[in-house]
């Protein structure tokens, strides 16, 4: 699997499980390790980690850009 993959399913599981995120925002090495379930060498760990987050800041910008539209 490449590393935009596992981006992929981490992302995917991140944004539906609560207590994940959570777990993301405090430990974001442990909760990759724990939704994909394989172990990786450090560096492709963080560049994932590196990956979802920029993944959940864009999706959150673009979230805030969609409700300051609908204020004009």
């Amino acid at each position: 699997m490449e590393i935009k993959e596992y981006i992929s399913k981490v992302i995917e599981r991140v944004t539906q499980d609560g207590a994940l995120r959570t777990q993301f925002q405090t430990d974001p090495i442990k909760a990759v390790e724990q939704v994909l379930g394989v172990d990786l060498p450090e560096d492709a760990l963080e560049k994932i980690v590196q990956g979802v987050k920029a993944k959940l800041s864009a999706d959150q910008l673009s979230g805030a850009v969609d409700a300051l539209k609908k204020l004009f």
